[in-house]
């Protein structure tokens, strides 16, 4: 990490000490943890699970082939839990138990014995699994995933398994109370109070918990769900996860006729519209601060319980974000400070870049992150450059903790970053129009990104302008480095190709839609770039750039328009600069 303020230094030094208690705790023996736990005597609901089960895949568990996070493991014989793990990724989703949902699905007795037989295997060795086995979210999700799939463990079961699983049950619920200081800030801890207050709602005897889990889950909700709906993390994929497990313990609130915290009433409708709010055309979420693909089926499943269903909200001031729409074209942008320290592990230094795509398909995106194998790629991913912005001398405008014994403790949080970011928003007949600004780069270099942006009504032209304004006094700081890039990331799905004057590039989507992007003064580069947050992994594709010094040219305009067919050539229309008060 290069060298910061002395308040940086001791608001990290803060939150490494608080890191290293949390990891102590968590180190504590679960048997020791739980030696006095009482066992309940039986389940009264099964919550419901959200999440798409596939029965194709009850086949391949009950053959010994689990195929998790990108990797496959072929058991031969041996309990899956009894395998090296082929990756982290793997090993959490075997131990979250998600997979259940896959034979409940095929609804036969032997994919019934099958699960009983795993979770068996599973209560048998449970000593053996290292600390990862049981660190409080991989607990949380995998008593989440007991809870829901109760009906397919325990109908049929004899005696001996049933009081064997309430009483394991018991144990790691017991655990996980005991360990929740020891969990993540964010969703992390958040899933673990979730899997605690669902413990005390389905499991019999558990009144006290569930009180104490209730107000724990009021208070964790109205911390982490801002008030316009998004997350303090600033993931939008962040509301598809939380979301699909508190729908279903709304419902379970009901199913006990227990009256739901209003909390969390409160905290569902108000992240609902956020769902709209970050869709493109195609249906996938913007890719900022860490979003990777968006998976259609679970976004489709929770957007069924909207009831409002009505146009998106365009302004998301707490979460950071703009939504400019104009016709069937749809931006998204990036508007906010990084999260708190401690909720930034995943966050990117993407202020101020965009998102743009017409009817059905992409054109401008940022790189995202994929599926699997994102360690990886997070470096990458969490660059700058990564992102449909201005980089600033090849440096991110965001500060990570990148190296040293820390890192090992406490991840890659963003130890600095923008911390004035103004927007300025006109909607009118014109089609709406945005400025904001962002001082990221003022210490390190002197300089104040500004870009302004104007969607027209009909949303067939994009007119940009990005600028670099001194941070401090008329003129910017000589003796410094000052080159820029400007950086736009195509989907793969766009082919592009570079006008002949090298101002200007054509673009031609899938639909034979054609845009051209074009810069006033400045020539165009192609360059190589991958967009990481395919369906399929990584693809290559094509980024347009914009090179330039700052002290020579102080700002750079660009254009984004559709070509009308009926017309012979692109037109360029005169630019009418959007009329937003300083």
């Amino acid at each position: 990490m290069a060298r910061g303020s002395v308040a940086e230094q001791m608001k990290l030094a803060l939150f490494s000490a608080r890191s290293g208690l949390r990891m102590a705790a968590g180190r504590v023996s679960p048997l020791l943890r739980w030696r006095l736990a009482p066992a309940s005597d039986r389940l009264l609901i099964a919550p419901q699970d959200l999440r798409t089960a596939d029965p194709t895949r009850a086949s391949e568990i009950y053959a010994g082939r689990f195929a998790f996070a990108g990797k496959i493991v072929a058991c031969d014989g041996r309990s899956p839990f009894e395998m090296e793990p082929p990756s982290e990724e793997w090993a959490d989703t075997l131990l979250g138990f998600g997979w259940l949902r896959h034979l409940r699905a095929a609804e036969s007795g032997i994919t019934r014995a099958n699960a009983r037989a795993l979770v068996d295997e599973w209560m048998s060795l449970q000593a053996s699994h290292g600390v990862g086995a049981w660190r409080p979210e991989i607990v949380a999700r995998r008593i989440i995933s007991w809870l829901s799939q109760a009906p397919l463990l325990l109908n049929e079961a004899d005696m001996r398994f049933y009081r064997r699983f309430l009483r394991n049950l018991t144990r790691q619920v017991r655990y996980l109370r005991r360990a929740l200081p020891a969990a993540r800030e964010g969703v992390p801890r958040l899933q673990a109070i979730i899997a605690l207050t669902y413990a005390g709602l389905c499991m019999q005897g558990q009144a006290r918990l569930l009180k104490t889990m209730t107000g724990r889950l009021i208070a964790e909700l109205g911390r982490q769900v801002l008030p316009d709906g998004g997350h303090v993390s600033r993931n939008p994929g962040v509301l598809i996860e939380l979301l699909l497990d508190l729908l279903p313990l709304r419902q379970a609130y009901a199913a006990r006729n227990v009256p739901p915290p209003p909390a969390l009433l409160n905290a569902i409708d108000r992240m609902m519209p956020m769902l709209r709010f970050f869709r493109h055309g195609d249906g996938s979420f913007g890719l900022f601060n860490g979003m990777g693909p968006t998976a259609p089926d679970l976004l489709a499943t929770v957007l069924a319980y909207d009831d409002a269903r009505g146009a998106p909200v365009t302004n998301a001031p707490h979460a950071g974000y703009q939504r400019l729409q104009g016709g069937e074209t749809v931006m998204l942008v990036d508007t906010g400070r990084p999260p708190p320290l401690a909720m930034s592990q995943e966050a990117d230094a993407g202020c101020l870049s965009f998102e743009l795509s017409s009817k059905t398909y992409r054109i401008v995106v940022n790189c995202g992150l994929p599926a699997t194998s994102r360690e990886t790629w997070r470096e990458v991913a969490r660059a700058t450059a990564a992102h449909s912005t201005v980089t600033f001398n090849d440096t991110s405008s965001a500060r990570f903790l990148a190296t040293g014994p820390l890192r090992r403790l406490v991840g890659s949080p963003i130890v600095s970053g923008p911390t004035d970011v103004p927007v300025t928003r006109l909607d009118d007949e014109a089609g709406p129009a945005l400025r904001a600004s962002h001082n990221g780069y003022a210490d390190r270099y002197g300089v104040v990104h500004q870009r302004s942006l104007w969607l027209t009504a009909d949303g067939r032209r994009l007119e940009g302008e990005d600028m670099f304004l001194p941070a401090r006094g008329n003129k910017l700081p000589s003796g410094r480095p000052d080159l820029f890039a400007v950086r736009f990331h195509l989907h793969p799905l766009v082919k592009v190709s570079r006008l002949s004057d090298g101002r200007g590039a054509m673009l031609m989507l899938p639909n034979r839609e054609v845009w051209t992007f074009a810069a006033r003064e400045d020539q165009v580069e192609l360059e190589e770039s991958v967009f990481l947050a395919g369906p399929d992994g990584p693809r290559r594709t094509t980024q347009i750039v914009i090179y330039g010094q700052a002290r020579q040219a102080s700002h750079v305009q660009w254009t984004f328009a559709y070509v009308d067919p009926a017309e012979s050539h692109p037109r360029r229309s005169s630019r009418r600069e959007p009329e937003l008060p300083l």
